[in-house]
């Protein structure tokens, strides 16, 4: 067979060589137009979540957030492998997708399912996309240490938050960065129940006035000649001040507010 072939080629040598004239003409234009990429994707089309489930330790992230997780995105059309890490406070569900599939209608996907099983998650648990990345990206870890000891914990955090991340997305290349660990600045509340029974204030109108403060609110506007003056009530703020001085309710005249217990 292999005598035959080289026979044959040697008695059409203008065909042969017209062949491989079209050959490498063709392996040229193909070349032109190969792309070429340093660092190919190795990994099937994958959607990561994570998911925040702040006070949680790790035996309650997994059947609470992890399990619930897994079981729904198990379903989906194309997903080959479902991985998951349950940390302190953290769950992180890895979804496989098979080649050649779309990773924007796969997201699509997720996103639509998690929409569905929002009810069965915690209160307050809201699972995120993560971007669309490799696993050939590289991963850096940044520590923030104060050299005095003046410096809270929380400033490292608030330095983290609003000077340090925002810088770093605009770095072309940066999908995702998130601050872990210090403390995070919030306000609390801790109502005295004997002294809400005293005042007749349920606990819910107090949660009614903590969700309308700090909220600017539309009046319409009013027509005066040839002009429109717009009419707002503006309550947003950032004082603790005002929020000390909440009302709460009224009775008899007087308002009731976080600070004292009357208040004209």
């Amino acid at each position: 067979m292999f005598k035959l072939l080289i026979h044959t080629a040697l008695q059409h040598r203008l065909l042969v060589l017209a062949a491989a004239v079209l050959l490498l003409v063709y392996g040229g234009l193909t070349l032109h137009e190969l792309p070429v990429d340093v660092f190919p994707d190795l990994n099937r089309p994958t959607v990561t979540l994570m998911t925040e489930a702040e006070g949680m330790a790790p035996e309650e992230v997994e059947p609470l957030v992890t399990f619930p997780l897994e079981t729904a995105l198990n379903g989906l059309p194309g997903v080959t492998r479902v991985r998951s890490v349950s940390g302190v406070g953290l769950s992180i569900v890895s979804v496989e997708f098979a080649w050649g599939t779309d990773i924007y209608r796969n997201r699509q996907q997720v996103a639509e399912r998690l929409a569905a099983i929002q009810a069965q998650l915690p209160p307050g648990i809201v699972p995120q996309l993560w971007p669309v990345t490799s696993i050939m990206g590289e991963i850096m870890l940044i520590a923030l240490v104060a050299d005095s000891e003046q410096v809270k914990p929380m400033e490292l955090r608030e330095l983290a938050d609003w000077v340090l991340r925002p810088r770093l997305l605009t770095i072309p290349g940066v999908a995702q960065v998130i601050p872990i660990g210090g403390e995070v600045r919030q306000f609390q509340i801790i109502p005295d129940v004997i002294l809400l029974e005293d005042l007749e204030v349920s606990l819910e109108e107090m949660q009614q006035a903590l969700l309308r403060f700090g909220a600017n609110t539309s009046g319409g506007f009013l027509d005066q000649g040839s002009r429109e003056y717009l009419i707002r009530s503006l309550g947003r703020t950032t004082r603790l001040e005002d929020l000390q001085n909440l009302v709460v309710d009224y009775h008899e005249g007087h308002s009731r507010c976080f600070s004292n217990r009357w208040h004209r």
